[in-house]
C-alpha cells in the first residue's frame, strides 16, 4: 500500500492481433494506447423467412429459423497520443502507429509488385491478394475474428516537422462467422470457441418470473 490506496490492478488492454496464416501463432500485436470509452455493437439476424428488400417477411413457415449467424458490427474510437509517452524517441510522431492500422487494409508493396508481373507474364486470373486473419481482443471473453470495413483518422496535433502526435482513429470491424470463413480458416474455429462463450456466458443468467410481467399460469394462449 502506497500513499494509504491499495495497489491498483493494471488495466487489460484491447487491441488487435495478426495470426500467421501457416503456423497460426501471433505474427503481430497491436495494443491500443488507451482503451476506448464506448464500443457500440450492433447484431441483426439472419432470419431464414425474412425479405430484407422489402422488410416484409416471406414464407410464414420459416419465420423462426435462422439461416446463419447474426452479423456482428463494431464501432470504436481508438485515441493515439505521442505526449503521453514522453519518454520515449519519436521522431516520426505517431506516423509508426498509424502505419500499421493502415496496413491492415492495404496489400503490401511486394504483392501488389507481384500481382503486376503475373499480369505482365499474361496470367489470365490474378487470384487477389488474401488479407491476413485479423483478431479483435477486449479482455478475455471477446476475442473475435474481424475484417476492417471502415478505418478513418483524425490527426488533431503536429510537431514542428508535421508529423502527427495526436489522432483519432474510427474503426468499423465486422465480425467474421462460420458462414465467411471456410472450416480449414483458423478464424472458423475461433468463432465457434467466441460463440460458446456467449452460452456458457447465459448460461447463469436469471430467469425472470410471468408474475413480473402482469401474467400468470404455464400457459400463455389465454392471455
Amino acid at each position: 500500500m502506497v500513499g494509504g490506496y491499495a495497489d491498483i490492478p493494471k488495466p487489460i488492454r484491447s487491441g488487435l492481433v495478426i495470426i500467421d496464416p501457416q503456423r497460426g501463432t501471433p505474427k503481430q500485436i497491436i495494443v491500443l494506447q488507451f482503451n476506448p470509452d464506448s464500443l457500440q455493437r450492433s447484431i441483426a439476424p439472419q432470419a431464414s423467412g425474412a425479405d430484407n428488400s422489402s422488410g416484409s417477411s416471406g414464407d410464414r413457415t420459416e419465420a423462426l429459423r435462422l439461416k446463419g449467424p447474426a452479423v456482428e458490427t463494431w464501432k470504436l474510437t481508438a485515441e493515439i497520443d505521442a505526449t503521453d509517452q514522453l519518454d520515449v524517441a519519436a521522431p516520426n510522431g505517431i506516423h509508426p502507429q498509424l502505419a500499421v492500422l493502415e496496413m491492415l487494409v492495404s496489400p503490401s508493396s511486394a504483392s501488389l509488385r507481384q500481382l503486376e508481373a503475373l499480369a505482365a507474364r499474361g496470367t489470365l486470373e490474378v487470384t487477389p491478394v488474401e488479407a491476413p486473419l485479423t483478431l479483435f481482443t477486449w479482455g478475455n471473453k471477446r476475442v473475435v475474428p474481424v475484417r476492417l470495413t471502415e478505418f478513418s483518422i483524425t490527426e488533431e496535433a503536429f510537431d514542428v516537422d508535421l508529423n502527427p502526435i495526436r489522432a483519432q482513429v474510427d474503426i468499423t470491424l465486422r465480425v467474421l462467422t462460420v458462414s465467411d470463413l471456410p472450416v480449414t480458416n483458423r478464424g472458423y474455429e475461433l468463432y465457434l470457441a467466441y460463440l460458446a462463450q456467449k452460452e456458457r456466458l447465459a448460461g447463469p443468467a436469471a430467469t425472470g418470473r410471468l408474475s413480473a410481467l402482469g401474467l400468470s399460469g404455464s400457459g400463455l394462449g389465454g392471455v
